[in-house]
């Protein structure tokens, strides 16, 4: 009999503990919705498609316990508003380029892209083996935001002019759409520098209120009009070489995500990032063909070696001038972790990726 009760007895309390188990677990199966905005046009390619794919990813992953509302720029907030939305708790999350943010967080340039920076690999490396992700999330916590690396656009084009650059002053007046540091690059060697979402600035460059502009590379810039606007296309992408974006999120509400949602976005945003940067690669050769087949008067124009030349220097200058500027030393902390890891690696780099592409010019 004493058997018999000690089992009943054991046997509720296993059944009590089984009973919170489960209702542990229909908690955490409750349906999450989120909203997130973009800076990207609606029915962009790969830049929207992109944030459209992973909202899809993470519901299929997730088994729809996780769905997310994708709006493109405009459609709920303007196109460069996903900072303040975000950081408010206003929407949950973002997707957008950390360089969109300098009067905010200064330091946040280097996350996108840096005049003669890291190229997509390097960026990858310095973000998840180098410790360049821990700083972002650093820098961004003060403004209750958390960053995952989403969508890369490799090596960019250098832009769209009216007129022939020949010398640097010939930049000399001009008026440029161009963001971030390359648009501070440009300021010192003369130009008045704008600032416009993708968009905008075709029709800005048509009507003159703009000279020149930038947006990403040849599958894009024709898709927006570029080659009807102006004709000479030059590259290389000297201030963006591996432009790298964002997946902004509200750090309050990334807290109060489950752990499995949370393996889940950092999961998708990952594969969208390698993702995107292979659609960049594929659909840009197709756009160089397509340019130079349905505007034979384009000219794609290498920057002259004295004009790249003054570019990394007046680079250089800027770099230590924002450090100093800076009186939260943020920016100073990320450049000099930027350049130890650039010290650290280029060795290794000098004798495998440069030395590859050395040996492959001589076909």
């Amino acid at each position: 009999m004493f058997k018999r009760r000690e089992f009943l007895k054991y046997a509720g309390i296993g059944g009590a503990a089984a009973l919170t188990t489960l209702s542990s677990v229909k908690v955490s199966q409750a349906l999450v919705r989120w909203k997130m905005v973009t800076s990207w046009p609606p029915k962009f390619p790969i830049l929207q498609d992109g944030a459209e794919l992973f909202a899809k990813r993470v519901e299929e992953m997730s088994g729809g316990r996780m769905k997310i509302d994708v709006f493109a720029a405009g459609t709920l907030i303007p196109a460069l508003g996903g900072f303040d939305a975000i950081s408010a708790g206003t929407v949950e999350m973002g997707s957008s380029a950390s360089y969109y943010w300098p009067g905010k967080v200064p330091a946040a340039q280097f996350f996108t892209a840096v005049p003669y920076g890291f190229t997509f690999d390097e960026m990858t490396a310095w973000l998840n083996g180098g410790g360049g992700l821990d700083l972002w999330n650093e820098i961004y916590a003060p403004f209750n935001l958390f960053a995952i690396p989403m969508l890369n656009t490799g090596v960019q084009m250098g832009g769209w002019f009216r007129k022939e650059i020949k010398t640097l002053d010939d930049l000399k007046g001009l008026k440029m759409c161009i963001p971030g540091l390359g648009g501070k690059v440009m300021a010192k060697a003369g130009v008045s520098v704008v600032l416009l979402p993708g968009g905008e600035r075709v029709p800005a460059l048509e009507k003159g209120v703009v000279d020149a502009a930038e947006w990403v590379g040849p599958s894009h810039d024709l898709r927006l009009g570029f080659p009807k606007v102006a004709k000479f296309y030059y590259y290389p992408g000297w201030h963006e070489p591996g432009s790298q974006c964002e997946l902004m999120i509200n750090k309050k509400k990334w807290d109060e995500l489950p752990k499995d949602l949370q393996a889940m976005v950092r999961a998708a945003a990952y594969e969208i990032n390698n993702w995107s940067y292979a659609q960049f690669e594929v659909e840009n050769a197709k756009g160089m063909a397509e340019i130079k087949r349905q505007f034979p008067d384009v000219k794609f124009v290498k920057f002259p070696v004295d004009v790249l030349k003054a570019f990394r220097k007046i680079t250089n200058d800027i770099l230590i001038e924002e450090a100093a500027a800076d009186k939260t030393g943020a920016f100073k902390k990320v450049y000099e972790a930027y350049l130890k890891f650039r010290k650290d690696v280029d060795p290794w780099g000098e004798i495998a990726s440069r030395a590859y592409f050395k040996a492959e010019e001589l076909k």
